[in-house]
């Protein structure tokens, strides 16, 4: 039953997005909008699921990254849930785990922003706070986005982005939140 399959979103069928989408809802209490739901389209999706229905998932996402003067091509972890009843079944890692190799395989850097609930699950599994001053590439120009500082974490690639933890990171605009 855990076995993750890899599927890009063009890959999915309306109904299969659409309860992915129903799963994303439920297990962030409702707190899960339309801007999320994008953020989490366009790339590679890791789904469990139990009888046809999604019960984990975990979405990368292309995304560029400025840092130490150069642009770095990230993926981005999205739309990390697990539905509350299968929550403490390993399910989490099993998709991160699958999410992970592959930013390891096709990016310069991994890299996320961690809900106060995440951190511990991302700190765990070898994901690095970014300790230094965050930014937004916004249509006006570089702005500050200080109140992602402790929510962005970074996952190193082998021979990929050399990163200076605490130099500045700046992130490619998007609607909703940046980060």
């Amino acid at each position: 039953m855990s076995l993750v399959r890899t599927v890009p979103t063009a890959g999915l069928s309306g109904p299969e997005r659409a309860a992915i989408r129903r799963l994303l809802v439920e297990a962030f209490a409702g707190e899960f909008g339309d801007d999320d739901w994008d953020h989490a389209l366009g790339g590679l999706h890791f789904v469990v699921a139990d009888d046809g229905v999604p019960v984990a998932h975990a979405a990368v996402v292309q995304r560029r990254f400025l840092h130490e003067d150069r642009s770095w091509r990230g993926g981005y972890l999205e739309a990390v849930a697990v539905h509350p009843r299968w929550r403490g079944r390993g399910l989490a890692a099993a998709v991160l785990g699958e999410a992970e190799r592959v930013i390891d395989a096709a990016y310069d850097l991994g890299a996320l922003s961690a809900s106060a609930d995440g951190r511990g699950l991302y700190l765990a599994r070898g994901w690095l706070p970014w300790q230094g001053p965050t930014y937004v590439l916004s249509p006006a120009g570089p702005a500050r986005t200080e109140e992602d500082d402790d929510s962005t974490f970074v996952r190193p690639v082998p021979g990929g982005a050399s990163l200076r933890r605490t130099g500045m990171l700046a992130c490619d605009w998007r609607d909703g939140d940046v980060w």
